[in-house]
């Protein structure tokens, strides 16, 4: 499977799924769809081939590198296609975490509590089909090589 594949395999479990059954943008104004002309979400492998012609957003580069690659970050207008999200804003608030035992796990991510209330929450506090969705699409990542050493050198990033 190559990683664009994978990624648009992730994004489909995802696709319909947010982290409460209501509107979770509803608790804090849309929070986390809000930034500045260089915040945004961490694109995953080949996932920016899908947003070459992008109305609402573009895509500018990181300024390092995760996976072997030059990171890329989805910049957006603060609202957009439901459709058409990143692979980061679909798993938002998750995060998958690598275990000692090389095993993985996923939880809420430590970034997200700057901006969003379902974190104090924690994951049994989630729709529990998004929760599943997402260690799903976890798993989709993991098949393909390319996103597996992505993932590994963003948890490595981003451990706290």
């Amino acid at each position: 499977m190559d990683s664009l594949s994978a990624v648009l395999r992730a994004r489909a479990l995802l696709d319909t799924l947010t982290p409460l059954k209501s509107d979770c943008g509803r608790l804090c104004d849309g929070a986390c769809c809000r930034g500045d002309d260089s915040t945004g979400m961490l694109l995953f492998p080949g996932e920016d081939a899908l947003y070459e012609r992008c109305a609402f957003g573009r895509v500018l580069s990181a300024g390092f590198s995760l996976g072997g690659a030059p990171a890329k970050l989805f910049v957006c207008e603060g609202h957009c296609p439901r459709t058409e999200r990143p692979l980061a804003c679909r798993l938002f608030p998750l995060f998958l975490a690598f275990t000692k035992g090389g095993g993985t796990r996923v939880r809420m991510d430590t970034r997200a509590a700057a901006v969003c209330p379902l974190v104090s929450c924690g994951v049994q506090g989630l729709d529990a089909a998004f929760a599943d969705a997402v260690r799903q699409a976890y798993d989709a990542l993991l098949e393909d090589g390319t996103c597996a050493a992505y993932l590994h050198d963003l948890y490595r990033a981003c451990r706290l």
